[in-house]
């Protein structure tokens, strides 16, 4: 029987888009996680996309409450603001209100641009970290966003590009509903790329100024060598969203707390395997998880 309480960012195929955030209290291993989905995430994608979540509702304490990062699932009206790509604030709520709840170990696995919410929050926290987690896992994380953008942007990735930004303009005449006089429309027939949407729209509105700067301040790249939790991140190396290099960043290699587990295949979320554990992604976060909580037993025992 595991115990642990799981805080998942599934983010699945969001390109700097709409994020959806659950989080869970996990009594025992789920079976599966499928993530193979390919698009950009909304709240239909999500409920198409549970995999793990459903596997949970089969365990007795079933899947916890849902939380979804703002505006996302279908809370557009909830509030003016919305979210960003280097937002941690909201989930930092989430995690002390699940700390003060429970003492159970708290691990937060990010998949795609949730795994850059999540490391930029373990490196802002630093040595704080320990006492809200246990540890940070990201998989297929844009941790480099000037990068992740520019790869974006690529022919190869044209229906990607094409339907992440269809999805953000939709959003933002939502938006105009609401706030006419904060989400402009003026810009939209004018964008034709993410990079164009967030200099028009996720710069102004959150004050970035420039896409340049919101990519250079919110990536977490910046933030990886202040990281004091343990960390996995997983990454394909043929993943066409988020290009390889980016993970030879001196952190990775420095940082006792990283340890990046790389692949030659996966894609962004893919992760087949031909074996009997076709998705075997799951089974590794877990063993992850459970072997960071064994050692840390280990050492309560020892010091005792």
């Amino acid at each position: 029987m595991r115990s642990m309480r799981i805080l998942a960012l599934a983010t699945l195929i969001t390109a700097f888009g709409i994020v959806p955030v659950a989080w869970m209290s996990v009594t025992e291993a789920p079976a599966a996680f499928d993530n193979q989905t390919n698009g950009h995430t909304t709240q239909a994608d999500f409920d198409t996309n549970k995999g793990l979540f459903e596997e949970l509702e089969d365990i007795d304490e079933g899947l916890g409450p849902t939380f979804n990062m703002r505006g996302c699932g279908g809370s557009d009206e909830l509030a003016v603001s919305g979210y960003h790509a280097g937002q941690t604030s909201d989930l930092l709520a989430v995690l002390r209100e699940r700390r003060r709840a429970s003492s159970l170990p708290i691990f937060v696995i990010g998949f795609s641009l949730g795994g850059n919410v999540v490391l930029k929050l373990a490196g802002e926290l630093a040595e704080a970290a320990g006492d809200l987690l246990a540890g940070v896992c990201a998989v297929s994380t844009p941790i480099d966003l000037a990068a992740c953008v520019a790869a974006l942007g690529k022919p190869r990735n044209f229906i990607y590009q094409g339907r992440f930004l269809n999805r953000l303009k939709d959003r933002i005449r939502r938006k105009n509903r609401q706030a006419p006089d904060v989400y402009t429309l003026e810009h939209l027939p004018k964008i034709r790329t993410i990079e164009e949407f967030d200099d028009h729209y996720t710069a102004r509105l959150f004050g970035f100024g420039t896409a340049a700067n919101y990519f250079r301040t919110q990536s977490s790249n910046q933030f990886l060598e202040r990281i004091r939790v343990p960390t996995l991140l997983v990454q394909a190396k043929d993943d066409p969203l988020v290009p390889f290099p980016i993970f030879e960043h001196a952190a990775i290699g420095s940082n006792p707390f990283l340890t990046l587990l790389a692949v030659e295949h996966g894609g962004h979320l893919g992760f087949l395997s031909r074996g009997k554990a076709r998705f075997w992604l799951d089974g590794t976060v877990l063993d992850w998880a459970e072997g960071n909580i064994a050692r840390n037993l280990r050492g309560a025992k020892h010091v005792s």
